[in-house]
């Protein structure tokens, strides 16, 4: 949840708006412990095999998991804070940035690094903090992602000149620029660099593949909306297509399809969020919410549909491989566009944010992002 959401909730609260919240609270099924034992493994791991690009994302992947569940089970535990600081170092290290990383962590990324800016003294370890923290803001200026998405890109490429992973992601950054912002130079730099010669072309995963190669075929054959260099680049790329024996579908741990992954269920008994919502009774809540608002009590229902949104949220942080949660974020989404209040919204771009960044492969951020 990023800081401006987090302000407007706090209004609200404060006015009132928020009404009592029940005891109930949302299991985590993890086990900190084991997932902190699977995090010190992949550290074993890397130094053994000399810390490539695919260990240490690995790594990066354990701590994600390991702090996701001492933040939601163990927040007390004087071992938080050191995950906390591990993850800030590690993160920041391997120029995570939420466009490229599909681990679902923003919040947990920006609960770690709120931790370190306010807690450690060393200014270096602050600044790290910091800039963690203006990424995960920048999930609400698509802009602001496109541009941060390069320079970490880039940055990976420059720490890891000759893999072919760190080459597929900085195409993989360009492109979905090009989704986010629709602005025709990201799309345009993807293709020039998909024309590099050590670009592993061979390799595009199942993810934004399909969709990247349909362009290089638009593009070669002069499409409207490409330059004259994006036609070049794609007839080279063309060429080069032509004489690979054939195109690799892969699954690195930073490009699992969607489909795959979510395979999961939240219990109908489990509750989230402030008013402790079911599943049922989120969408119970946002069949009223949109009726009441057809017959012109939107603004009234303003409250109410943030809360169903911070509900919406609450259930992806506890279970972000939920195979309902795109359609509920783009469900809410939609309520919540027809509400013209200031913490409508204020939701409304956060949960266009976690739809269109952290679940940005499936059908739903989709068709939120060509509508």
């Amino acid at each position: 949840m990023t800081r401006a959401f987090c302000r407007i909730l706090a209004a609200l609260t404060c006015a009132g708006a928020i009404l009592t919240p029940v005891i109930s609270q949302a299991a985590f099924l993890a086990d900190p412990g084991k997932l902190y034992a699977d995090m010190k493994a992949a550290y074993a791991k890397g130094n053994a095999q000399g810390w490539t690009f695919y260990n240490q994302e690995l790594y990066l992947s354990t701590i994600f998991n390991a702090g996701r569940a001492y933040s939601l089970q163990r927040a007390t535990d004087p071992a938080y804070p050191q995950l906390q600081q591990i993850t800030v170092d590690i993160a920041s290290s391997l120029h995570y940035d939420p466009l490229i990383n599909h681990e679902a962590v923003p919040w947990y990324v920006s609960e770690a690094a709120t931790y370190v800016e306010r807690n450690n003294p060393d200014p270096a370890e602050q600044a790290k903090a910091k800039d963690l923290l203006a990424r995960v803001d920048a999930l609400e200026d698509p802009a602001a992602m496109a541009q941060f998405a390069d320079q970490d890109a880039n940055a990976i490429v420059r720490q890891y000149p000759h893999d072919g992973n760190a080459q597929l992601l900085r195409v993989e950054a360009n492109w979905r620029g090009w989704l986010l912002t629709h602005d025709p130079s990201w799309r345009s730099l993807a293709l020039a660099r998909a024309n590099s010669i050590d670009f592993p072309l061979a390799d595009l995963p199942s993810t934004w593949g399909p969709a990247f190669l349909n362009a290089v075929l638009n593009a070669s054959h002069a499409a409207e909306g490409y330059t004259d260099e994006d036609v070049a680049n794609a007839k080279a790329l063309e060429a080069r297509i032509d004489q690979l024996p054939q195109l690799k579908t892969i699954a690195s741990i930073n490009a699992t399809s969607h489909a795959r992954l979510m395979t999961t269920l939240a219990p109908a008994d489990e509750y989230f969020g402030p008013m402790g919502m079911s599943i049922l009774g989120i969408r119970n809540e946002l069949n009223r919410v949109n009726y009441l608002i057809r017959y012109g009590y939107a603004r009234q229902e303003s409250s109410m549909a943030v809360q169903v949104a911070v509900s919406i949220d609450d259930l992806h942080k506890v279970y972000p491989r939920d195979r309902d949660l795109p359609q509920l974020l783009f469900d809410v989404y939609s309520t919540l566009q027809k509400i013209d209040t200031p913490e409508a919204k204020a939701a409304r771009a956060h949960v266009r944010g976690i739809l269109t960044v952290e679940y940005q492969d499936t059908k739903q951020a989709h068709d939120l992002l060509s509508s």
